[in-house]
């Protein structure tokens, strides 16, 4: 992985809509455990639920979802205060330490389209501040390959089973935890330290 380091500040980085001070991301970049626990530690984010997004009700399932064949990402749902922390910072995150946005359909031993990385935008400024962001890192060659993430609109998400949310936080000797999502927590801790919840 790039170091992040590397990675600029978007360029474009406008307003999103919000209600009531808070308004919602909605990203895919493989296991949802790795990337819930990425962005919990920020500042700026109230929540973050694990759940999938891209298939229909009938199929979020994680046993349907797992054979991806269902359309469906597992995703989360993050959902921030843009006074504290913009969406550009969020998918700066997003490129720089939850995942790695060159390889299609899996991210490191997860294989399969449920695995790949999408953004689902909920709002053209969202999809304006997305795809800016895409061809800007493009365009610096911050990655060996290109990037392959998908910029698609937000339909639905759905919520995960309750055993899946706050996984890394629960299971944090697990074995997938201590060699997956345990290193991206680290590096949010050491390259975005400024950003971080404190307490």
């Amino acid at each position: 992985m790039v170091s992040p380091e590397k990675f600029p500040n978007p360029d474009l980085d406008e307003p999103v809509p919000a209600q009531n001070g808070e308004a919602s991301a909605v990203l895919a970049g493989g296991c949802f455990w790795c990337v819930e626990a990425v962005y919990k530690q920020l500042d700026g984010v109230r929540s973050v639920t694990s759940g999938y997004s891209g298939g229909t009700k009938e199929t979020a399932d994680y046993d349907v979802v797992s054979s991806g064949r269902t359309g469906h990402a597992e995703a989360v749902e993050v959902r921030f205060d843009p006074a504290k922390v913009s969406y550009g910072q969020l998918l700066k995150v997003f490129f720089s330490i939850a995942h790695d946005p060159t390889t299609r359909d899996r991210q490191g031993p997860d294989v399969g389209k449920q695995y790949r990385s999408v953004i689902f935008y909920a709002n053209e400024a969202q999809k304006r501040v997305a795809e800016a962001y895409i061809k800007q890192l493009d365009a610096a060659r911050v990655f060996d390959a290109p990037i392959v993430t998908e910029v698609k609109p937000l339909e639905r998400f759905y919520e995960a089973e309750s055993y899946h949310q706050d996984y890394a936080d629960r299971n944090p000797s697990q074995p997938y935890i201590v060699y997956n999502a345990a290193p991206k927590v680290q590096k949010v801790r050491k390259y975005f330290a400024d950003r971080v919840k404190v307490g």
